[in-house]
């Protein structure tokens, strides 16, 4: 996946900067990027991912209280 940002007519680099780092954000490059850093077993990333839905839960029925 590779992401390109071409410099607009009139556009200072600091816009371009900014549009980069947002296509970068909406891309999700660097989520996936943090997740690969080690390795997970399959079992271990099922135990993360039940812990943060039910963390998620959790705040989801105290904002609704």
């Amino acid at each position: 996946m590779s992401l390109e940002v071409h410099l607009r007519e009139g556009e200072t680099a600091d816009s371009l900067l900014r549009r980069f780092q947002r296509q970068v954000q909406m891309s999700g490059i660097l989520r996936e990027v943090k997740a690969r850093r080690y390795f997970l077993s399959k079992g271990e990333a099922a135990r993360l991912k039940a812990r943060r839905n039910a963390r998620r839960r959790r705040k989801q029925g105290q904002a609704i209280d």
